[in-house]
């Protein structure tokens, strides 16, 4: 999609040629400066009981008398916030479904300023708006045919809009990535799809990369890993790609992102109901995928390792069974209780292996917990720290990604359910604060260096009707990543 800004005056609106004029009005009245014939036509709607100043009212105008553009929305957005921003282009857009126009022109009035947040809103909106999923599904077809959108704006307003574009350009790349990936069925998102995709991706901004085999993954002594792997036929893949942007002196950030292709629970197996839906259980390796193409898009001062542990949870007779022991890489002992709370036996080796790139920090990401839905649901991610300023950092990444988390806590007293008479550690505590319990057990691996954990299992994908993945966090990594440049 073609996004642009185009210089112009509120005088001048009504004489832009697009397909269709998108107007977004915050406040609680018409605009004093908008454009005479579309300040009237707004009056009159207003007059007339068919439009009111409440976000998220919207009206559609065809080929309205005097204006160049066909197709005419407007939208009350309430506040001149870039959240605002976003779901007035989500609610402006759902207006123009199935009605052909290609190029949409964008104004926004009624706002103290339009900056960088505003302009990446936009792009994320309109981006989410024009995606499809097809790959399994050829017949399906877009009820929106967008191809490009202007910005209308002051010349004073360009320089900022411009950097605002690019970057949400570049994460909305990352999110479409990370979407594509996560709605693969598990028969065509495999371990090795995934290596693949990272080869691709990371070449072809001329990152290292390196997909590790069971082989290799056993040379490196990780059991937890290799354990959760055994009950497949599908071959694991350990997955690192580097991308260099600073000098190689500096520490670099390190994202590690569970990627079970698909979770059946293995031998505590899941029910049946919903089951189609872990094949999604590899969201956190989606978004890192996601994060790698947005940060080679904009290309950093700064150095990041890519870190994807990647293979499925099935039960078979090799699969590990409820009382087995395994070694991790770290030398700790497990016992596993559970056998569907895989994800934090393969993330456990892959932050033991972290260490070795002597990072600044490491950030894991992960569709850990059920528990994690229950406390957060949908809306924020649950966010691990093991220090205040990092929580802060991730926070505000969070905020300005219009992509939000919660900080959970990480109490010493989480971790009083985490023992076992026959290993260093079990996979489980008991049901209460069963998202802390599992970062608590993921802390254990993370002594050498400072370290985050997003739990997203709430926020990686959607069910119902509207079944599919969400791309994030995939905003809120990259605009980590770029807060860290010095």
């Amino acid at each position: 999609m073609d996004f642009r800004t185009q210089a112009s005056t509120p005088e001048a609106i009504s004489a832009t040629a697009a397909d269709a004029m998108l107007i977004l009005v915050a406040g609680e009245s018409v605009p004093a400066h908008l454009d005479a014939k579309l300040g009237a036509l707004l009056k009159d709607a207003v007059k007339q009981g068919d439009f009111e100043f409440k976000a998220g009212r919207a009206l559609y105008l065809h080929r309205p008398v005097g204006v160049k553009a066909a197709r005419v929305v407007f939208v009350a957005v309430g506040k001149d916030t870039a959240k605002a921003v976003r779901s007035g282009v989500t609610a402006g857009l759902a207006q123009l479904k199935h009605r052909g126009a290609k190029h949409v022109a964008l104004a926004l009035f009624g706002f103290k300023a339009l900056d960088e947040a505003v302009a990446e809103a936009t792009v994320l909106a309109a981006a989410d708006a024009n995606y499809l999923y097809t790959h399994t599904k050829p017949s399906a077809s877009k009820s929106l045919e967008l191809a490009k959108l202007s910005f209308l704006c002051d010349k004073e307003e360009v320089k900022a809009l411009k950097a605002g574009l690019a970057r949400g350009q570049a994460i909305a790349a990352g999110v479409e990535l990370a979407k594509e990936a996560a709605n693969r069925p598990g028969n065509y998102c495999t371990p090795t799809y995934l290596a693949e995709q990272v080869k691709t991706v990371g070449g072809s901004y001329g990152m290292k990369v390196e997909a590790l085999d069971r082989k290799a993954v056993e040379k490196l002594g990780m059991g937890a890993f290799l354990a959760v792997a055994q009950g497949s036929d599908e071959p694991l893949k350990f997955i690192v790609a580097h991308y260099n942007g600073a000098a190689k002196t500096q520490a670099p950030v390190v994202l590690v992102g569970k990627g079970i292709t698909f979770d059946t629970g293995g031998i505590s197996l899941k029910p049946g109901a919903e089951m189609d839906e872990m094949k999604f259980d590899m969201g956190g390796a989606a978004s890192v995928l996601g994060s790698l193409r947005a940060l080679g898009e904009l290309k950093p001062k700064i150095n990041v390792v890519f870190i994807i542990a990647a293979c499925e949870n099935m039960p078979s007779g090799r699969a590990i069974k409820p009382g087995d022991v395994v070694t991790s890489m770290s030398g700790q002992t497990i016992e596993i209780l559970n056998t569907d709370a895989e994800g934090r036996l393969i993330l456990c080796d892959a932050l033991t292996y972290a260490e070795r790139f002597k990072p600044a920090v490491v950030v894991d990401i992960a569709t850990l917990t059920g528990a994690c839905v229950i406390a957060l649901g949908g809306v924020r991610s649950g966010m691990y720290a093991s220090d205040d300023e990092l929580a802060a950092a991730l926070d505000k990444a969070g905020q300005d990604a219009l992509d939000p988390c919660w900080r959970m806590p990480l109490d010493e007293e989480y971790a009083e359910g985490l023992k076992s008479n026959f290993a260093d550690v079990p996979n489980i505590a008991g049901r209460a604060g069963g998202s802390i319990t599992a970062a608590k057990f993921l802390q254990r691996f993370t002594a050498k260096y400072r370290w985050g954990h997003l739990d997203v299992a709430g926020t990686a994908w959607n069910s119902g009707a509207a079944k599919g993945a969400t791309g994030r966090p995939v905003g809120l990594l990259t605009h980590f990543v770029l807060s860290q440049v010095r």
